[in-house]
């Protein structure tokens, strides 16, 4: 096999190992960031990403709501959440999707991660390490994560690596 053959073959099986999780990562994020800006008493618009950047940007912990736009911010939150996706959607895609065989069982399966990693978010891990993101409308978030869910799955066995 030639290097640019193998280099090829490296891209694409990176993409279907990778690319769910990042596309559902952008499912997730548009409606997140439209619904909050839009219910009556929602963070705004730049709140999801701005409030994931608090994980390392502590001064944004107290950040005024609605949330307002921050270049820093907004782009740091957008990397740590496609990031996060990203490494959910691999443990997806390695471990729970291969026990599902139809595109109805792997969103099935992905809607119910989904519900799995909101649950661990907002009642383990948000409260510890990042708590101003509990001011999202928690509702939202849920819905956001099943929506992430499925459409993980659904990507996954549309373009997903084959064993």
């Amino acid at each position: 096999m030639s290097t640019a053959s193998l280099s090829t073959t490296r891209t694409i099986l990176s993409f279907k190992l990778l690319g769910a999780g990042l596309i559902a990562s952008l499912v997730m994020g548009m409606w997140e960031m439209m619904v909050e800006a839009i219910i009556p008493n929602g963070a705004g618009f730049w709140s999801a990403p701005t409030y994931i950047a608090a994980t390392l940007f502590r001064n944004l912990q107290t950040v005024a709501r609605p949330v307002s736009f921050d270049a820093v911010a907004v782009m740091a939150g957008l990397m740590g959440h496609m990031m996060n996706s990203v490494i959910f959607g691999l443990i997806f895609v390695l471990v729970i999707a291969p026990r599902f065989k139809s595109l109805i069982a792997q969103a099935g399966a992905g809607m119910m991660y989904g519900a799995v990693v909101f649950a661990a978010m907002w009642f383990v891990a948000l409260p510890i390490i990042d708590p101003v993101m509990l001011n999202l409308n928690a509702v939202v978030f849920f819905l956001g994560h099943l929506m992430w869910g499925v459409a993980l799955g659904a990507l996954n066995y549309r373009f997903g690596a084959k064993a």
